[in-house]
């Protein structure tokens, strides 16, 4: 695969790329043929040791010497437009060749799991295991895709005349991107948000997950209109629902996007519909056809509700079924049953949303709830509890006087509406964030219950508990084992088919307790939770909350679900999924089939085969154990040095994140003007870290707990067990891809800052010795030697925006050395960031 990417990807962009740094755009024809001397440059210059402002003064002497200081920084930012753009084409080239590079057929798609099976005389376990297995991809609205629909379009459009290798279409195109914004001016709203990701809905996962599953089914000669488990792939969606994620979410925003789902997903069915009648002209048939493409005209267009559930939909289309193997022998009844399991797959709610707060709030509304009905918290939390499931009504709206409450209150009313409106599976999940204690799974609970529901109904809502924190995720089975005693919440769940879920936050985990920690805390509480979940004959769904970078789980996840082995729970996969991941691996028809197949595979061989590499055995355990407590020792040292926070508020671009108008949130949970560590958001954190080409969260303490073992004797141990567990082997793979993407030299002057230079050491230590110690233990020459396809492509485009992270570190280091705070440093800084996070597609 190494030569093909070179010869589809690498070559073609040095020929493109040149086309492009050709074009005339107006005045600033300059631009193209100073960015590679520019680029050159910045090479140099850091192999040299200059540092970044000496590299841009020097290049302003040589190349501009005659020009004034405004003409020299309006330079600057010509280079940043150019080099986003060079990105975008970059972007472009390789997901044009995308089949070329990646085997559609190949290991972990779902043509090499049937004839594994069939080889292996597993088919009928298969089959079994598809009947009640899910993998749910849960879209998010975190920011961190930096491309407006307009630019979404135009790469669209490059990536299909790049595959016909049109040259005059790319040579129009790469113009159209020249002149084309690529900022927001106003912060989208959360709306907006929902709409933006609504597009993947409609022009990917609509084709994308019925053909997975048409091929899967007819391979397995499975008929299509008998398969009872539709929801084999189904995408979950958080705008308009996740509160905690974004404080700007209202009950109208809520209730707004589920409409948006519906009309669009009605949208979609009347265009299949129109197509379907083209072939069922039949006697007996087409004017049931007729009808139906009529209701739904009359519902989408007309605002006359004819259809009010998918079941109503359905039942017209299985009387179409009938009349067509009665009258016809069958004709085109492929073509009907496709459709039908594609109503199936997405009824009239298109994507399952989900309401989302902080257990904070909760606790919040309590107390003014009990302040009203002059109720006295008593001391203990079993007390508390007993308080809180005694209440038998709420005050009045009316009488809360914070408002935040009252929206609250507001938005479990509207769950009851939208599955009204949309079907229960539209919006059936509450996920409590920060969740530390059984109270604050109860306080949902019992809110839910005086207000989704009454007290004598079932509670039509799942109650999902978030454990985000290294003491949290530790104390998460004790505190489910407990609710499952508890008989009242134990008969919701009998309500719920004796189902829980629970969500594990990657994200907050690793800025919590370092990347090793994090990751291992996480698989303990899962073996832990399916344990006491199976004692109490529970099964549990595990919900994971990751991001794009392996500092926040992300990754190669297809290998980490195959690994997880027999002691943890595998009825389904669940995974929050968000910016640049959504468009880099899902956002095109060939890349969304590739990963939603390997990820449904990898579940699936999970079950199908469970062997030693994915079972860690009791010295394995102990050994990664001995390793991720090393490194949260290490890791926790360093996130308590004293210039840990203000770096972050005071070199890194972390407050410009909040400016940068991609995502309607705040950059912070809490109030106030001082920054706090637990109130930072995760993808700032990460990303300030990968803005600086640092990448402390995706390695940090790695290479410290690797030379602990080996100053015992002990490298052997470690490599065995990076030879023989899938699990860890993963781990450090991950952690390989953060370090290849780091580039120290950039940020090296500020071991001469008398603030930070001691702090900058510190880093600057772990990661070389991280480096040298992975290559150890994996007896590789360099990191992600057995990947060369994926370090071939970050070699690339790191080589790419070199100039980017160059002029940012110029105006980071001048704003350091000067004190001068300028609107021009500030704007150079926040400009570069862009290009900086779409190059590295899992930045953030």
């Amino acid at each position: 695969m190494y030569k093909t990417y070179d010869t589809e990807v690498a070559k073609r962009f040095t020929i493109y790329n040149s086309l492009f740094l050709d074009l005339p755009f107006d005045d600033i024809y300059r631009t193209g043929t100073l960015l590679p001397i520019l680029g050159t440059a910045c090479q140099k210059g850091f192999q040299s040791g200059l540092t970044p402002k000496g590299i841009i003064q020097g290049f302003f002497k040589e190349m501009m010497s005659g020009n004034t200081t405004e003409e020299q920084n309006n330079l600057l930012f010509k280079m940043i437009q150019y080099v986003e753009r060079q990105v975008v084409l970059f972007d472009s080239i390789e997901d044009a060749a995308y089949e070329k590079i990646n085997d559609l057929n190949g290991k972990g798609s779902i043509k090499a799991l049937i004839n594994r099976a069939d080889n292996d005389h597993k088919r009928e376990a298969l089959i079994e295991k598809l009947k009640n297995f899910s993998v749910r991809l849960t879209l998010t609205a975190h920011p961190t895709q930096f491309y407006p629909g307009s630019v979404l379009g135009i790469i669209t459009d490059l990536e299909n005349a790049i595959r016909s290798d049109d040259i005059g279409q790319i040579n129009q195109l790469l113009k159209q991107l020249g002149k084309t914004g690529f900022i927001n001016r106003e912060k989208p709203s959360p709306y907006e948000e929902a709409v933006s990701l609504i597009w993947y809905l409609e022009n990917v996962f609509y084709q994308t997950i019925p053909d997975i599953m048409f091929r899967l089914l007819s391979t397995l000669e499975i008929p299509l209109h008998s398969w009872e488990n539709p929801g084999l792939l189904k995408i979950g969606f958080w705008p308009g629902g996740d509160r905690d994620g974004n404080p700007f979410v209202t009950h109208e925003t809520t209730v707004k996007v589920a409409e948006r789902l519906q009309k669009w997903i009605l949208r979609c069915y009347y265009r299949d519909l129109r197509k379907l009648k083209r072939r069922l002209t039949f006697k007996h048939v087409e004017d049931k056809v007729l009808k139906i493409e009529r209701s739904i005209f009359s519902t989408l267009f007309e605002d006359k509700a004819i259809y009010t559930s998918k079941d109503q939909l359905l039942d017209d289309l299985f009387e179409v079924r009938g009349s067509l193997i009665e009258h016809h022998k069958g004709m085109f009844l492929d073509l009907l049953d496709q459709f039908i399991l594609k109503v199936k797959i997405f009824g009239f709610h298109f994507a399952h949303m989900d309401a989302r707060q902080d257990s904070r709030k909760h606790d919040s509304l309590w107390d003014e709830a009990f302040e009203i009905e002059g109720i006295k918290w008593k001391e203990t939390e079993d007390a508390q509890i007993e308080q809180i499931m005694n209440l038998s009504q709420l005050p009045d709206l009316g009488k809360f006087k914070d408002d935040f409450h009252k929206e609250m209150l507001q938005t479990f009313g509207v769950i009851r509406e939208v599955q009204n409106s949309n079907g229960e599976e539209a919006l059936h999940r509450y996920i409590i964030s920060n969740c530390q204690s059984r109270k604050h799974l109860l306080e949902v609970y019992k809110l839910a219950k005086l207000t989704v529901g009454k007290e004598e109904e079932k509670l039509p809502l799942d109650i999902v508990p978030l454990f985000e924190t290294i003491d949290d995720l530790a104390e998460a089975p004790e505190i489910m084992a407990s609710l499952y005693h508890m008989p009242e919440y134990r008969n919701h769940l009998a309500s719920r088919g004796n189902k829980q879920t629970i969500m594990l936050g990657f994200s907050d985990g690793t800025k919590d307790g370092g990347y090793l920690q994090a990751n291992w805390s996480i698989l303990r509480a899962k073996e832990e939770l399916t344990r006491v979940s199976r004692e109490n004959d529970i099964q549990v769904v595990f919900f994971d909350g990751r991001g794009g970078p392996p500092a926040r789980g992300g990754g190669n996840m297809h290998n980490f679900y195959a690994s997880l082995g027999e002691k943890v729970e595998n009825s389904e996969i669940q995974v929050t999924i968000q910016g640049q991941t959504i468009s880099a691996n899902y956002g095109k028809i060939a890349s969304c089939t590739y990963n939603f197949e390997q990820l449904l595979s990898a579940g699936l061989e999970n079950h199908l085969y469970s062997d030693s590499e994915n079972n860690l055995n009791e010295k394995q355990r102990a050994l990664i154990e001995e390793l991720a407590g090393e490194a949260y020792e290490s890791y926790k040292e360093f996130k308590s040095h004293p210039k840990f926070v203000p770096y972050l508020e005071h070199v890194t671009p972390l407050k410009y994140f909040g400016m940068t108008n991609i995502g309607s949130r705040p950059l912070k949970r809490g109030k106030g003007g001082g920054l706090k560590f637990e109130d930072l958001r995760a993808i700032p954190f990460v990303g300030s870290w990968a803005q600086m080409k640092q990448n402390i969260p995706g390695f940090y303490g790695v290479g410290t707990a690797i030379e602990k073992l080996k100053q015992e004797g002990r490298i052997g141990e470690v490599q065995e067990l990076y030879k023989n567990s899938l699990f860890f082997r993963t781990l450090l793979g991950n952690s390989m891809q953060s370090l290849n993407k780091c580039f120290y030299p950039a940020t090296s002057y500020l071991k001469d800052d008398k603030s930070y230079g001691q702090f900058w050491e510190i880093m600057f230590k772990e990661y070389n010795k991280s480096i040298e110690k992975l290559k150890e233990v994996a007896e590789m020459d360099e990191l992600m030697g057995d990947n060369q396809v994926s370090k071939r492509s970050i070699a690339i485009r790191e080589k790419i925006v070199l100039p980017l992270i160059t002029i940012q570190q110029y105006a980071i280091q001048t704003m350091l050395e000067t004190g001068e705070n300028s609107e021009l440093l500030q704007k150079l800084i926040l400009r570069s960031m862009f290009g900086i996070i779409n190059a590295a597609r899992n930045a953030a």
